[in-house]
């Protein structure tokens, strides 16, 4: 996989175009770093509900990193911008869980600071759960996050603005607790970004400039570990600026939502071992059925067939009091085939 290469295009630049050039998301030139609240779980929304316009007004994501079963949780937001994900995830952690963003933007961090009192107030919590610290996604151990700490690691359009996404996620899986699961939001490019656009810093803010290739993302995991991670969401991004398709050409981007977990054993492919999981419909918001990915979904009450890799990922990870799961790993019966109707990448 190729290095990103050494670029012009500092922390400070991305920090003054997020800070200074742009006022709100009405000032962005294409949707990379705009969505919309359609699909959204009722608890999620009716959270964002109940977060302040100050906050709303400077939000730039490109999808919706909030996964289910949060309660309780520790959870850290990479880029947390004004604190629009912190202040959801704030109320569907509850006052047991806690919640930290970080953000190396000085006028993001401002506004996510000046929210804290009166968010709590509107909130019902008598003690602040939430955290904002200034610092980068590449050295979270400068922003005070230890070693194993996070239940959660999510973000939310950020990561491609990093020129070293491969210390970003060797810092998300050292943060991680064994079985936590990271599960963020981007964009990604058909193919790989040419050196002179990653320059180029309208489309560096904008998102597009740092998308990841997906196979370059896929093999970096590898490399740390996580030769298994699932796709949720894919939306194609529509530009909507002539002078920014002018310059991407022919490359395609896509709004992603991904999950993975820092998990031993996980496979590169789907390995049979005659696992079956059932899950229980105890997740709030999904009393019918939970989807592990975009082509798993686990209806409630079913037994299903499942490979190694899904059967560790239910088993190991918080989704496990939510889940019965049958077979261990002593009998190997070959590579896994995925039920017709449903199947995940790894089954």
């Amino acid at each position: 996989m190729p290095t990103e290469p050494d670029t012009d295009l500092h922390q400070e630049a991305v920090s003054d175009y997020y800070g200074k050039v742009l006022q709100g998301s009405e000032d962005l030139l294409t949707d990379a770093c705009c969505c919309g609240d359609e699909g959204l779980p009722s608890s999620v929304k009716a959270a964002l509900a109940r977060v302040n316009a100050e906050v709303l007004d400077r939000f730039y994501g490109c999808g919706s990193p909030l996964p289910p079963a949060l309660e309780g949780c520790r959870v850290l937001d990479l880029g947390c911008g004004t604190g629009r994900d912190v202040y959801v995830a704030s109320q569907l952690v509850g006052p047991e869980g806690f919640v930290v963003g970080v953000d190396m933007t000085d006028a993001q961090l401002e506004v996510a600071r000046g929210n804290v009192a009166s968010q709590m107030e509107r909130f019902g919590f008598a003690a602040p759960n939430v955290d904002f610290r200034a610092g980068c996604i590449e050295d979270l151990a400068s922003a005070g996050i230890e070693d194993a700490s996070m239940d959660v690691v999510i973000s939310n359009c950020v990561i491609n603005l990093s020129s070293d996404k491969a210390r970003v996620f060797e810092e998300i899986f050292r943060v991680l607790k064994p079985g936590g699961e990271l599960y963020f939001s981007d964009v990604f490019a058909s193919r790989r970004v040419p050196a002179e656009l990653k320059r180029d810093p309208v489309l560096h803010g904008e998102c597009l400039a740092g998308a990841m290739y997906e196979e370059d993302f896929r093999r970096m995991l590898t490399s740390l570990g996580c030769p298994d991670f699932r796709t949720l969401d894919r939306r194609r991004l529509a530009i909507g600026s002539k002078e920014v398709e002018a310059k991407i050409g022919h490359i395609d981007f896509d709004s992603v939502t991904v999950r993975a977990f820092k998990l031993d054993g996980l496979e590169d492919g789907g390995e049979d071992y005659g696992q079956r999981a059932t899950y229980l419909g105890t997740v709030t918001d999904y009393p019918e059925s939970f989807r592990l990915d975009s082509r798993r979904v686990f209806e409630t009450g079913r037994s299903e067939r499942v490979s190694g890799n899904t059967a560790r990922m239910l088993m190991k990870s918080r989704y496990s009091a939510h889940f019965e799961v049958e077979g261990d790993w002593s009998i190997h019966l070959g590579r896994f085939v995925p039920p017709v109707a449903s199947g995940g990448c790894c089954g």
